[in-house]
This record gives C-alpha cells, sequence and structure tokens, in this order.
C-alpha cells in the first residue's frame, strides 16, 4: 500500500518569536523543517506532500528538492491547508504530521503506518506525567489523559471523506475531523522526545551527540570497457564511446557502495549474495540491488550514516551528473543527501584506469545500531 505523508509547514508560528516561519530557523545548522523532512525520507513513505504559506514557498521548495518531495499552497488554517494536500495525494494511507515536531523517530512513523493497516487510523498520543488541574485547581485523573501527537495516519478515502464534511469549520487536529465524522480513531503510543517548537526556548536544544559508535566498511569494484555506448553510474546512464561488462548493469559504482555495507555489518561480500553465475542477476539494475542490501545491512541491525566514494576514471566527464548521482544514493540507503559525498577523478593516464580500460570505484560507509 503506498503511504503518503503531509508535513504542515504553513504557519508562521508567531509564538517563537522569530522574525520568519519558524520552521526556518536554524536548528542543529539547518532549519527546523529540513530536520522534519529527513525523517521521512525512508523506503515506507511512497510520497511526501509539504504545505507552504506563499511567502515562504520559495524557500521551503528549495529545502524539499534535494529530497524530490512536493509542495502545495497551503490556506489561512491548518484545516485548509491539509484539505489543499489531500487533494493532491495519491496514497492508500496517509500521514499527517506537524513540520514543527522534527524530534521524532522513524520507528514512531513505522508504527504509525502499521497502526493505520491494523485499525483505518492511529494517533499518536503519550501520557500526563505531571499533576493535572483546572485553572481553580480541581484536579484531573491524568491517568485518563492523553497528549495528542502527530503523525497522525488514516485511510487516504476516509480522511478526504471527513474533511469533505467538515465544509469551512476549523479544526486544530485530523483525529478531531475523523472522530467527528468516520468512527473514534485509534490511539498509539507515542514519544515523549516527539515534542513540538513552539516558542523561541524551544529550539535552545542540547547539541547533537558526537558519533561515537558505529561501524566503518570499505569496498571497491572495477570493471572493464566493452562495446556499447553508455554507462552506469549510481543508477544515471551517462553517454561513452565505450560500456562496462558485466554480468548486471555494470554500475560500478553501486557495487562498491554494496560491498562498503556488507563489509561494515560483518556480512559476505556482493558475490556471495548476487553471483556472477545466477541468471536472476544478468542485466539487473545495480540501484535496486543497492536497496536490497541495505535491507540486508538492516536486517543484520544496522543503517547508515553516512556515505563517502570515489570514482576513477578517464573517461566519460562526471562533472555534470555528481549531483543526479548522490541524491540516487541518498534515497537508495534513506540518508540525507548531505551526508553523501560523491568525488570523481582521472588516473593522470597511468595504469588501468589511466590507459582508459575500464573504471574503479571506492566506497566508504558508516553505518550505526538501528
Amino acid at each position: 500500500m503506498k503511504v503518503t505523508a503531509i508535513i504542515c509547514a504553513a504557519g508562521k508560528g508567531e509564538r517563537a518569536g522569530f522574525d520568519k516561519n519558524k520552521l526556518l530557523a536554524p536548528l542543529w545548522g539547518a532549519p527546523a523543517l529540513w530536520h522534519t523532512l529527513n525523517k521521512f525520507d525512508m523506503p515506507e513513505i511512497g510520497e511526501v506532500i509539504i504545505t507552504s504559506s506563499k511567502d515562504d514557498f520559495e524557500e521551503i521548495s528549495a529545502l524539499a528538492a534535494p529530497f524530490d518531495f512536493a509542495v502545495v499552497a497551503g490556506g489561512a488554517t491548518r484545516t485548509e491547508s491539509v484539505k489543499n494536500a489531500l487533494e493532491v495525494a495519491t496514497g492508500d494511507i496517509v500521514l499527517i504530521h506537524d513540520g514543527a515536531r522534527p524530534f521524532l523517530s522513524r520507528t514512531l512513523i513505522k508504527k504509525c503506518i502499521d497502526g493505520v493497516k491494523k485499525h483505518r487510523s492511529a494517533i499518536c498520543a503519550v501520557g500526563v506525567t505531571d499533576t493535572a488541574v483546572y485553572r481553580d485547581l480541581q484536579r484531573l485523573d491524568r491517568t485518563a489523559l492523553k497528549l495528542i501527537q502527530t503523525p497522525q495516519g488514516f485511510f487516504t478515502e476516509d480522511i478526504k471523506k471527513a474533511y469533505a464534511h467538515a465544509g469551512d469549520r476549523s479544526y486544530t487536529d485530523d483525529s478531531a475531523v475523523y472522530a467527528e465524522y468516520i468512527a473514534k480513531p485509534t490511539i498509539i503510543d507515542g514519544e515523549l522526545q516527539n515534542r513540538k517548537l513552539t516558542f523561541k526556548e524551544d529550539f535552545d536544544v542540547p547539541p547533537l551527540p558526537p558519533y561515537s559508535s558505529g561501524r566503518v566498511g570499505f569496498g571497491v569494484d572495477t570493471h572493464a570497457f566493452g562495446e556499447g555506448n553508455c554507462v552506469t553510474l549510481g543508477g544515471v546512464k551517462i553517454e561513452c564511446d565505450r560500456a562496462l561488462i558485466a554480468h548486471s548493469d555494470g554500475d560500478v559504482l553501486a557495487h562498491a557502495v554494496m560491498d562498503a555495507l556488507l563489509s561494515a555489518a560483518g556480512l559476505d561480500d556482493i558475490g556471495h549474495y548476487f553471483p556472477d553465475t545466477d541468471s536472476k542477476f544478468k542485466d539487473a539494475d545495480s540501484m535496486q540491488l543497492l536497496i536490497g542490501t541495505a535491507a540486508m545491512v538492516k536486517q543484520a541491525g544496522y543503517v547508515p550514516v553516512n556515505l563517502s566514494a570515489s570514482i576513477q576514471a578517464e573517461k566519460p566527464r562526471l562533472k555534470n551528473y555528481i549531483e543526479q548521482i548522490k541524491q540516487n544514493l541518498s534515497r537508495a540507503l534513506s540518508i540525507p543527501v548531505s551526508a553523501v559525498a560523491v568525488g570523481a577523478g582521472t588516473c593522470e593516464g597511468l595504469g588501468f584506469v589511466g590507459k582508459g580500460l575500464g573504471i574503479t570505484a571506492y566506497a566508504t560507509v558508516t553505518l550505526r545500531e538501528v
């Protein structure tokens, strides 16, 4: 089932006291919204739609572009913005999330998707631990209270129907619309860390901890030139007067990254899992094999943190293709483009590569435990 995520970012965030939309204020060296978008850049999400005000449309579109996420015009209220996004949503399931909640985990996103598949709705919420009172100090039963969070997930047809019935009424969250017109939504456990950025002091968060644990892997692959008129590197087909000889599509860069992933996870090398003696890998799309390799690594308990790769080739010239290669690798590994570095160079006429006999790629990856 295809999953669409709607990220609400069309507000002004005036209570935060910035001179612009609070989601464009810096958090850990990047706009706060970037961190939210990064969390939804994952294989389980098939489509991401961001709502934006007219004033912020250009800047938010620039943030969305590396992720290949869509941006739509928001409305005067959150309710109108969600309606606008629902009009173009194509997923069977939709998750609606506040852009001002960048601290959620990908595990919570997956739990929300699973909750919708099981119950038709899934509303993240946490319990109340402090004593709760009315203004006159009359006590409330905190065990009966929940603090509603996002994401909130629904079958798309249900939440579209709810908003259609709502007309011009305005709501502070989507579960209220669903509850009024469809059914009582199902609450799932949220996360205490999934707090909302509301005031300026909410941005005063501790710095990200230094990366102190993980595993590093190195991979290298070489393919010789043969007959043909293009090469494939990082999923990008590039015109060339030769092609790379290979059982698959010959994507030497993807193969080097695969070996680096497997090495870091302590698994066998690429030839063990994708032997060139197996006919099912004949002319295989190496980027799909890379996605499969990342899934194997995750099954072993690890996910990529960053990738550094270098391509050595006398031909073709790669400068104009590097950015697209980085974006392809970013999507395949579910890491931000900023965590992918790809360099390209020649061997100054020396050796196998320098003589124009083929291409070699090197890759180093860092993994962290899931």
